[in-house]
């Protein structure tokens, strides 16, 4: 085969996102610190899985539509560090394919050096060893096969060979690969990638379906209310106001999708026919009141006869929250933030944050998530704060996305450094002297957390067993232990120093407030010099986390 046509590549595409998923948990287990956060096999399963999602939505395929459906799912969908390098790689790859309606060896080898040449320029310091090293192997294996053969299945197979040949000497180039005895996992995920488009391309047989198959429509009566996963049938037309293109329709649908199923959005000029089945009408109704205003509406609950309250109650939700909307005066600055529990959300909302995205360590949160908290902040200037390593890509991917506010993020890599950059937020100063002074100050935060290990590995030059407790600093594993309280006390030995002053405690859900102050008590006594504050943070996963300053 010399050629690849719109039909093939969307084959391939899928049935990669499909490899990728099914081998997830295999490449979560590939990460170097054992905790249980969100992985990047996860991530990257997130990721693409967003783009496949708008691929299938398209009602017609030609190479262009499917390279954007592709690039602007994947950047919207991107989680984490490894999600949205491959979101970019997506990018660059689609960024030269949309202009064929056929592919052959030199367009794709062509694509393969635009996605790495776009990825690249994505990360302000990008490290060797990880899924770019592989990316750029693949890339540079494509142009030297595509001025050698036309012949796609040697180009493909040929290909994977290479990335996998780089992906084993990813240990040589980042030495803490080869002392926990992995592969870069995230280099492994576009390893899969590759392996199944490949299948696709062979012909292999492949289940292309991504979303759970609709239903024929059961009137209620037949069904009990344990049945209906979604309990509300809820029908408009929108009068728009606004265009309502390709990708605002399916951006909606991707919304819809995200609370309910059974879905029908039919746009006929200036009006939107809209069906859906959900548990969250009120939802649905106030989306589609940015679109314009709404008529028709009809809502009947399928595991209860109360459709006349439903009506009035969604409707005068949704009316209200437009209204206030409406009536909220646009601020100067505003303030979203990455939050990991309840505790730590209300002391983020004392300080002034506008809008709270949870997820954090457990679940990294997408491009997406930015942009809505975005939309909902009314301000001229927003801050973010994403207060995890592997969520900054995403916050500056989304600030790249947004066209009409002024977006800063502030790479606040944990919760008290966000919490310490709020502190330093002067409302009288601009934005330029915010964002130095609030950036200079979380320099001087040191970070503490403590969690357990999901499995056994070797890192720090520490031996660490499945179930243990790590007391886990900015840069390194602190402390191993079998015991909560005492590897968070030798934690602490390694974080405070002499011009240490201020020991910041934030327990989460599984520790008791007893437990705490017993803690902040010990503190105190072996660091006299310092404050020590204990504060409810609420966080899963995480026992503790803790600053220094």
């Amino acid at each position: 085969m010399k050629t690849i046509d719109v039909e093939m590549l969307t084959k391939m595409f899928l049935a990669g996102a499909k490899n990728l998923e099914a081998k997830k948990e295999w490449i979560n287990e590939l990460n170097v610190f054992p905790v249980p956060d969100g992985d990047t096999g996860t991530n990257m399963t997130l990721t693409i899985m967003s783009a496949a999602s708008e691929v299938n939505n398209l009602s017609e395929r030609t190479m262009e539509t499917v390279a954007k459906a592709i690039s602007s799912g994947s950047l919207r969908g991107a989680r984490g560090n490894s999600g949205v390098i491959l979101s970019q790689l997506l990018r660059g790859f689609t960024k030269v394919i949309r202009n064929y309606e056929v592919l052959d060896a030199q367009i794709l080898a062509n694509a393969f050096q635009k996605a790495v040449e776009t990825a690249y320029k994505a990360v302000m310091k990008p490290k060797e060893g990880t899924i770019l090293t592989v990316a750029r192997g693949a890339a540079e294996k494509a142009a030297e096969l595509a001025a050698e053969t036309d012949d796609l299945d040697v180009l493909c197979s040929e290909v994977i060979a290479e990335a996998e040949r780089v992906l084993a000497t990813t240990p040589e180039l980042l030495p803490v690969l080869k002392e926990a005895g992995v592969v870069d996992s995230g280099g492994q995920g576009l390893v899969e990638v590759l392996k199944g488009a490949y299948d696709a391309f062979l012909g292999k047989e492949v289940d292309y379906t991504f979303e759970q198959p609709k239903s024929a429509p059961v009137k209620p009566s037949a069904q009990t209310e344990a049945d209906i996963k979604f309990g509300y049938c809820t029908e408009f037309i929108i009068m728009l106001d606004k265009s309502f293109d390709a990708k605002t329709e399916n951006e909606f649908k991707a919304f819809l999708e995200s609370i309910g199923d059974s879905i029908v959005c039919v746009a006929d000029d200036d009006i939107v026919k809209i069906h859906v089945h959900t548990n969250h009408p009120g939802q649905a109704i106030e989306r589609a009141l940015e679109l314009g205003s709404l008529s028709r509406l009809k809502i009947d609950n399928m595991r209860e006869e109360h459709e006349e309250k439903l009506i009035k109650e969604a409707s005068k939700i949704a009316a209200q929250q437009a209204e206030a909307k409406k009536e909220e005066p646009r601020k100067e600055m505003g303030f979203i933030s990455v939050s990991i529990g309840d505790g730590i959300g209300e002391i983020f909302r004392g300080l002034g944050v506008d809008y709270l995205i949870e997820g954090g360590q457990t679940m990294n949160p997408s491009t997406e998530d930015m942009l809505n908290a975005i939309e909902q902040v009314n301000a001229d200037h927003i801050f973010i704060l994403p207060n995890n390593k592997n969520i900054i890509l995403a916050a500056n991917q989304a600030k790249a996305l947004c066209k009409d506010k002024d977006i800063i993020v502030i790479p606040t890599k944990t919760v008290p450094q966000g919490i310490t950059a709020m502190i330093n937020y002067m409302p009288d100063s601009s934005v330029e002297e915010n964002e130095a002074r609030m950036s200079e100050e979380i320099g001087n935060v040191k970070t503490g957390q403590v969690t357990y290990a999901v499995r056994d590995t070797h890192i720090d030059d520490k031996e660490i067993k499945e179930g243990d407790i790590m007391g886990i600093g900015d840069h390194a594993i602190l402390s191993v232990g079998k015991d909560v309280a005492e590897t968070t006390l030798a934690m602490f030995a390694e974080l405070v120093d002499e011009d240490s002053e201020l020991i910041s405690i934030y327990y989460g859900a599984d520790v008791t407030k007893e437990d705490a102050s017993a803690l902040g008590a010990s503190l105190g006594e072996k660091y006299p010099d310092c404050d020590i504050e204990v504060h409810f943070g609420g966080q899963p996963i995480y026992y503790y986390v803790a600053s220094v300053e």
